[in-house]
């Protein structure tokens, strides 16, 4: 597998703070999540495209795609050769056009849907395998966040005290300004630790989509949205994965001594196919909450681009609102 194009964004790089250096000294690689459909979008996709197509290839906001705007945010502070896509099978005409103009990244495409858990499990397997000391951070694809390079300056710096404590997955939360219930929320415990944004916390609770009187109670509470991007040493996720799911983490780590092999496409297809469908938030991290913490990311932008109104919110806030959406409502 070749490395991702790696895009330089220098102006956005001076926006770092001087005490975090934009490459981490650690050996830190990405998962980055792109294997969804993005059901709820495709009203607005089919308005914006003509045609129906997962969000994670669309370019909404700006030209280009969600995809493409999360590889060269995480690329601003991982290398693209310790990045991995992870897709599915029948998207490959849409990662083809997608990486047609330069080197792709590591794609690892799944052969069907088995949701959020083997999307992770099965890259985490390959990363320990390939560097046990790894620290991995899981990204989803659908994302915007406001500033890139401070972004992943603080992404740096959580890796950097992950090392330190390889034993807890922290989970970046969002300052929640909302009763937001199509957002998880985390009510932060403990202190653990300090980074230069703030604490480190245990992990006391979470509420997945809430109804909005809990939601309501966890804003005046001052709990966290989650914004599902996890960082932790690639062995805690297995970790995790095995107490919360072992028949999948036991299956993806058989599967992933076939990798790269003549036998690895059949061996997937046949892992998968037995396999149970399993979210990685509810099945693996709310089975080990003594694992978690939690840490709030810096002042900028963040929205999860699940919803149309999320999208022309963000849309709004940008003040770049394209023709084909001048008609809708947020």
């Amino acid at each position: 597998m070749t490395p991702a194009t790696r895009i330089p964004d220098s102006a956005a790089a001076r926006q770092l703070p001087a005490s975090i250096d934009k490459r981490p000294s650690m050996s830190m690689w990405a998962i980055v999540l792109a294997g969804g459909e993005g059901v709820r979008l495709r009203p607005l996709v089919r308005q914006a495209l003509g045609e129906e197509r997962p969000k994670q290839y669309v370019p909404l906001l700006g030209d280009r795609t969600l995809l493409r705007q999360t590889l060269d945010r995480v690329e601003l502070g991982i290398p693209g050769e310790r990045v991995i896509v992870v897709t599915m099978k029948q998207h490959a005409a849409y990662t083809a056009a997608e990486f047609a103009g330069g080197p792709a990244p590591h794609l690892l495409a799944q052969p069907s849907d088995r949701g959020t858990a083997a999307a992770i499990v099965y890259p985490a397997c390959l990363i320990a395998t390939e560097d046990p000391e790894a620290i991995a951070a899981v990204f989803p694809s659908d994302h915007f966040i406001g500033s890139g390079a401070l972004f992943m300056a603080y992404v740096a710096e959580v890796g950097t005290w992950v090392a330190q404590h390889p034993e807890r997955l922290v989970l970046l939360g969002a300052q929640a300004t909302t009763a937001e219930v199509e957002y998880g929320w985390i009510e932060p415990g403990e202190w653990l630790g300090d980074l230069t944004t703030g604490p480190v916390r245990a992990v006391r609770q979470f509420w997945e989509k809430p109804t909005l009187v809990r939601a309501t109670r966890c804003l005046h509470a001052g709990h966290l949205w989650n914004t599902s991007i996890i960082v932790g040493a690639a062995r805690t996720l297995l970790q995790a994965c095995r107490r919360g799911i072992p028949e999948i983490a036991d299956a993806l780590a058989g599967l992933a001594t076939r990798a790269g092999t003549a036998e690895e496409g059949a061996a997937a297809q046949a892992v998968y196919e037995r396999i149970p469908k399993a979210n990685f938030s509810r099945s693996v991290l709310e089975a080990c909450p003594e694992l978690l913490a939690v840490a709030r990311l810096p002042r900028l932008a963040w929205s999860d681009l699940g919803s149309p109104r999320r999208v022309l919110e963000v849309m709004e806030r940008l003040g770049d609102r394209p023709a084909w959406a001048a008609a809708l409502t947020p």
